[in-house]
């Protein structure tokens, strides 16, 4: 294959669609929105048509920013345990997509931890519980739709994390699969037998006939159909989870790299020589599977990291998070001002999904430049929380951080955040690390690269960034952190007990 891989990136709020050569260059690359409505308090979703079609105006003014330029194949990362359902005949969603983000099946998953069956879940999948994962969100939504039990274990309905939506549409209906790293996120898989697990099924009222099938993650999963300016008969060649396509983009397929991918959430992933139960409140995951052969990793999710700055620059009236950067830069603390963003509960390493945010130390003198500091440093103390889980979790003693994302634009936050962890960080100033890790996948898959190796030597646009402050002053920021965090944590458990 010689031509260019043509990826996708479908996220939270955007879309992205990148042309890579064989030198892993971008030689086109367009982004379309995509709209998130919040139909209640801590709900939240979007429109699974809205999702498709920001795909293919992504696609067609990438193609043709390149004119002439015909793919290769096509690759896909996605964001990770949004859930959708939709009909097979038609095509048509029975409901909305349920966002990682959305909270809507908090019930479900206290009575899921008063039924004891935690542990037996933590053991199977890797998994805490918690609305995050996509096992509650599609037994919410097999509730609501009508019969939807029925529809689904008789093969009327078909269910899937966002990379099955995008293969379905892109095959023209034909192909209904996932891959093992998307699959991993769902609560519903073994992750010893890389099988949807049938006691799992049972235990969230789940038809497996409803279940897309699992493939590796770099193999050809179908082929298109005419779509805009996509031609038919591409092989769709890997797909992917964003984070974890991330970590492969970094280069992270080496033992002790950890990388960090800061966007509306963040993610921090590692791979390990094996599976790893965690003890510090880390997820265990499938990083990739490429033939049969899983790659395991440990891995920490952050709700909140750009979607602080986002609340900061809206609260404040301006045009985007990077002025709400722009403005914390213009000072050189905080005051004692310390913001926790739990706006939808904290992950890891706490997984406290009642959590709500927190902003203490305010004063008269407080402005929005000490407000837009707090924010930064909430992004680089969360970071830093999971890293420090990771590497006792682990085992692995990181050299570096590696770092993604469109908030790493920030060199501000990239400093602090060396600070902060006391060791270096090294940005990678690829615009989009997660469509380029698919589209590497994708190349393995198609003889565009022999071997990781080959990967690996590729060039690559890095930034490094030094801590430059002492011990005892990022253990005093350190302690301030702790004692916002212990508050957060400590305010809903008590209004929870007492009802």
């Amino acid at each position: 294959m010689t031509g260019p891989i043509l990826a996708i990136d479908q996220g939270t709020t955007n879309t992205k669609a990148v042309l890579v050569d064989g030198e892993g260059r971008f030689l086109s690359q367009a982004s379309r929105p995509v709209p998130l409505a919040y139909p209640r308090a801590g709900w939240v979703e979007q429109d699974a048509v809205a999702v498709w079609k920001s795909v293919q105006g992504a696609v067609d003014e990438c193609l043709a920013g390149a004119s002439g330029v015909v793919p290769s194949g096509v690759a896909i990362s996605n964001q990770r345990e949004s859930v959708v359902v939709w009909e097979r005949a038609t095509g048509r969603p029975a409901g909305p997509v349920v966002i990682w983000q959305c909270r809507r099946t908090s019930e479900r998953c206290d009575q899921l931890r008063l039924d004891g069956v935690e542990l037996s879940i933590r053991e199977r999948t890797g998994l805490p519980i918690d609305p995050l994962f996509s096992a509650t969100k599609l037994a919410w939504l097999l509730d609501e739709i009508p019969h939807g039990r029925d529809r689904a274990a008789d093969g009327a309905l078909c269910a899937g994390t966002v990379d099955s939506w995008l293969l379905w549409n892109l095959t023209g209906g034909a192909v209904h699969r996932c891959d093992t790293s998307n699959a991993s996120r769902t609560q519903l898989l073994n992750l010893r037998t890389l099988a949807w697990d049938e006691t799992l099924l049972e235990l969230f009222g789940v038809p497996a006939a409803v279940l897309p099938e699992i493939h590796p993650s770099s193999g050809v999963f179908g082929e298109t159909v005419v779509s805009g300016s996509i031609r038919a008969g591409l092989p769709i060649a890997s797909m992917i989870g964003d984070s974890h396509a991330a970590l492969f983009g970094q280069g992270g397929f080496r033992a002790g790299s950890v990388k960090a991918t800061y966007g509306t959430g963040s993610s921090l992933m590692t791979t390990t020589p094996e599976l790893i139960s965690s003890k510090q409140g880390l997820c265990s995951t499938v990083a990739w599977s490429i033939g049969p052969t899983a790659t395991y990793a440990l891995e920490g999710n952050i709700s909140a990291t750009g979607a602080a700055l986002q609340w900061v620059a809206d609260l404040l009236g301006l045009e985007d998070p990077a002025k709400a950067a722009d403005l914390a830069a213009s000072v050189q603390g905080t005051e004692g001002v310390s913001l926790v963003p739990a706006f939808v509960g904290l992950g890891a390493p706490y997984w406290a999904e009642r959590a709500r945010g927190l902003l203490t130390g305010i004063t008269r003198g407080t402005t929005g430049a000490h407000l837009a500091r707090a924010a930064l440093e909430a992004i680089a103390f969360q970071v830093r929380d999971v890293f420090a889980a990771m590497m006792c979790d682990g085992r692995v003693d990181a050299a570096v951080l590696l770092a993604d994302g469109g908030a790493t634009r920030s060199d501000h936050l990239m400093q602090l955040q060396a600070d902060v962890l006391g060791t270096p960080v090294v940005r990678n100033n690829a615009t989009d690390i997660s469509a380029l890790g698919a589209a590497y996948l994708a190349g393995l898959a198609l003889g565009t690269w022999r071997s990781l190796d080959e990967i690996d030597a590729l060039p690559k646009s890095l930034k490094r960034f030094e801590p430059r402050i002492d011990d005892a002053a990022r253990q005093a920021a350190l302690v301030e952190w702790q004692g916002a965090v212990a508050r957060c944590l400590f305010e809903p458990a008590v209004a929870h007990a007492s009802r």
